[in-house]
Parts: structure tokens; C-alpha cells; sequence
């Protein structure tokens, strides 16, 4: 079943166009595409309070059960659907619920951190970094987590400087040696996205 299935990940920093990228693709194979967020997969703490919570890295490879977001994409590619965890971001926990995920042609795996861990990204087709400009990153953090997510300004600011920040320099952007392809201003890149539609075109056609 593996092979009739196509792994593309998509990594880069935060607020780079991952998810415009994204949803270019979706909008164009919609019916034969699986989305697996590698947020979903925060670890739970509810052994933490929530000013506690409010105070982990969030952006350290750590902070992520990687390991079965692996077991579950290894079995997307073998045929067999998953029950995702969902994380809540306005509560900095994960949920109670989960997502019934199956198995289409084209499965998409999106997150900074995914190209960080060796055992995820083996199981990858298609390594894709998008890469933006710092600024333009901080920009768009910062009007996603305001009106998304229910921060104040302060605090995205000062996750930004604490964590996101040198995280990203410590290990998203050394990442970006594993991809295949580096896309500048993701889904805003028509040559990039033009390439990424075609191989996708060419897998389904079985070639």
C-alpha cells in the first residue's frame, strides 16, 4: 500500500507560508489529500497549571511526542487510519478529543520541527522547506496567535524573543539541509507551487 502512497512534508519557521502552501495544494487535490500537523502532537500537561503551562518552550524538539506522530504517519503509508490527538492552543494542553485520520494518495505532513527528527523524516517522499524573511515571520506570528489564539501582544512578543527565536535558530533553520526543496515566500512562490503540482499530477497518473 506504501507505495501507492505520497509522503510530502513541509517545514520552515513560523509564520513562513507553510500553511498557504498548504492549502495551494488542498485547494488543488482536495479529494486524494491527508493533512498530518505535527502540532497536534504538543505534549499533554496536566500535571502543569495553566501559568505553567504558559511558561514551557514550546518550540524545542522536547516539547513534542515526535515518536507517535512517526508510529502514526508509518501507518497512514501501510493503509491504516490513526486516531490523531487534537491540542488546544488557548489552553496550552492537548485536548481530550482526537481526529479519525485515513489514508489518501497524497499525505502532507506540515511542522517546523519535522525535518529535525531523523525517524519522521525517513518516512518522507518529498522534503519541502519554505523559507521567508525573519520580519515577515514575526508579522504574521503575531496576527495569527492575537486573533486565532487569543494572546495578548506582550506575551506573543515575548515568546517570540525567549523561545521562538533562538529555537529557530538552533534547530529549524539547520533543518532546512534535508530538504529537497527550498521554497522562498511559500504559497505565495507560483514556480515552486506550479513543480510541487506536477510531481503530485505524476504520482496519481502513476507515473
Amino acid at each position: 500500500m506504501e507505495n501507492d502512497i505520497l509522503v510530502i512534508g513541509i517545514a520552515g519557521g513560523t509564520g513562513s507560508g507553510k500553511t498557504t502552501l498548504m492549502n495551494n495544494l488542498i485547494s488543488q487535490f482536495a479529494d486524494v489529500v491527508t493533512i498530518l500537523s505535527h502540532d497536534n502532537y504538543y505534549k499533554r500537561h496536566d500535571e502543569l497549571t495553566y501559568e505553567q503551562r504558559c511558561l514551557l518552550n514550546y518550540d524545542e524538539p522536547d516539547a513534542l511526542e515526535t515518536d507517535l506522530m512517526a508510529r502514526h504517519l508509518d501507518q497512514l503509508r501501510q493503509g491504516q487510519p490513526i486516531d490523531c490527538p487534537v491540542y488546544d492552543f488557548t489552553l496550552h494542553n492537548r485536548s481530550d478529543k482526537t481526529i479519525r485520520i485515513v489514508p489518501k494518495k497524497v499525505i502532507i505532513v506540515e511542522g517546523i520541527l519535522i525535518f529535525e527528527n531523523k525517524e519522521l523524516r525517513d518516512l518522507m517522499d518529498i522534503r519541502i522547506f519554505v523559507d521567508t524573511d525573519a520580519d515577515v515571520r514575526l508579522c504574521r506570528r503575531i496576527k495569527r496567535d492575537v486573533t486565532k489564539r487569543g494572546r495578548t501582544l506582550e506575551s506573543v512578543l515575548n515568546q517570540y524573543l525567549q523561545t521562538v527565536k533562538p529555537m529557530h535558530e538552533k534547530y529549524v533553520e539547520p533543518s532546512k539541509k534535508y530538504a529537497d526543496l527550498v521554497v522562498p515566500e511559500g504559497g505565495q512562490n507560483l514556480v515552486a507551487l506550479d513543480m510541487i503540482e506536477g510531481r503530485i499530477r505524476r504520482h496519481l497518473e502513476g507515473a
